[in-house]
C-alpha cells in the first residue's frame, strides 16, 4: 500500500540549493535592481499611460518631490526615459518625460504584471485592458515557442544555456 504523504512528494519539482547563475550575472536579478522600486514601478505606469509631465505625474501618485526627481533623474540616466522639452502658452519651458525605446522594451513586462494583478490580486478585469488597434480583439502576453506558435508555461523550464 502507498503512503499518500510520499506520493504527493513525488510530484512537487526538484528543490534547489542556489539559483542557476548568481544574482550578479541573471537578467532578472539585475533588471529587479533598476525596476524593483515601487515608485520606479509607478513613474514606468504613469509613462506607459502616456502622462509624462512632471507635475502630473506627482499629482497622480503622490509621491514626495524629492523621491519622484530622483527616480526620474535614475530612469533618464539609464536611457529608460528621455527628456523632451514642452511650452504651454505663456510658461516656461518645462521637461516631459517620455519613454525611450529601451522603456517601450518594457511593455511585456507591464502587460504580464497587469495580468498577474488581475488574477491574483483585484480579482477580476481592470477597467483598462490592452486591444488590437484594428480588430479591436483583446490582447494578452503569453509564451510563444522559437516559431512563434503559443507554449503552455506548464511546460516551461529553466535551463543553463551551453
Amino acid at each position: 500500500m502507498s503512503n499518500p504523504a510520499s506520493d504527493s512528494r513525488e510530484t512537487l519539482p526538484a528543490v534547489r540549493r542556489r539559483a542557476l547563475v548568481p544574482k550578479e550575472q541573471c537578467p532578472m536579478a539585475l533588471a529587479a535592481e533598476i525596476l524593483g522600486d515601487r515608485w520606479t514601478l509607478l513613474i514606468l505606469r504613469e509613462a506607459f499611460y502616456g502622462v509624462c509631465r512632471y507635475d502630473d505625474m506627482r499629482e497622480d501618485l503622490k509621491a514626495p518631490r524629492s523621491t519622484l526627481t530622483d527616480r526620474l533623474n535614475s530612469l533618464v540616466a539609464r536611457g529608460i526615459l528621455e527628456k523632451q522639452p514642452y511650452q504651454e502658452a505663456g510658461d516656461r519651458v518645462r521637461q516631459a518625460y517620455v519613454l525611450t525605446d529601451m522603456g517601450r522594451g518594457l511593455a511585456l513586462t507591464f502587460l504580464a504584471l497587469a495580468q498577474w494583478g488581475e488574477a491574483y490580486v483585484t480579482g477580476g478585469a481592470a477597467p483598462v485592458g490592452v486591444v488590437d488597434r484594428e480588430t479591436g480583439a483583446p490582447l494578452r502576453v503569453g509564451l510563444m515557442d522559437a516559431d512563434g506558435a503559443p507554449a503552455d508555461p506548464a511546460r516551461a523550464a529553466l535551463r543553463l544555456r551551453e
